[in-house]
């Protein structure tokens, strides 16, 4: 059951944070110009919400590292899930739902030249969106999950390399000896053994 929780919180949060920037290159929100153009502008992800991709490529190294470090560094990365899953989360929806004239103020710079609060409101005569600031939502809703598992199950995770050192620990115990390491040889060279004869 711990085995199953920890893979889960890995799972969550790595798909999660995949999800997110590969929603980054994709198109959020379509601009059209009230004059000027005839194509609407293509707002991708990375532009609407320009903590997407940092945040998603947190996410999945976060989700990577947690299954190698130690018990307080698994609590202090479950508060950084649920951190950047709840960031992904409100702000993706803020923008699926409300279409905000800041998620497309710098495609609309870049395309006009024109900058600024009003110039922006003056030019934009539509916005629609796309299901993908949905799927960023969602992507944040998954890292959110994982963190909170890694929280609440991290105490009961086992530690690989802990459990190797306590057998390879015990193998030495149970044959009496250990690996003969180059000081041994050095030893041997004193006593006047050759250790190249072995």
């Amino acid at each position: 059951m711990i085995a199953r929780a920890r893979l889960l919180s890995v799972l969550a949060i790595v798909v999660g944070g995949a999800i997110a920037i590969i929603s980054s290159t994709q198109t959020w929100l379509d601009v059209t110009l009230r004059a000027g153009a005839n194509e609407p502008l293509a707002v991708p992800g990375a532009s609407a919400m320009p903590i997407l991709a940092p945040l998603s490529l947190a996410a999945l190294a976060l989700g990577l590292a947690l299954t190698v470090v130690g018990r307080v560094l698994r609590y202090v990365f479950g508060l950084l899930g649920v951190a950047i899953g709840g960031t992904l989360l409100i702000s993706a929806m803020r923008i699926g739902v409300e279409h905000p004239l800041d998620a497309v103020a710098t495609v609309v710079t870049t395309s006009t030249g024109l900058s600024g609060a009003d110039a922006i409101s003056d030019l934009v005569g539509e916005v629609t969106g796309t299901f993908w600031p949905y799927a960023a939502a969602f992507a944040g809703l998954l890292i959110l999950i994982g963190g909170v598992l890694a929280l609440t199950t991290a105490h009961r995770w086992r530690s690989g390399g802990r459990r190797y050192r306590r057998e390879s620990a015990a193998a030495e115990t149970s044959t009496g000896s250990r690996p003969h390491d180059a000081i041994d040889s050095w030893d041997d060279l004193s006593h006047g053994d050759d250790p190249t004869a072995r």
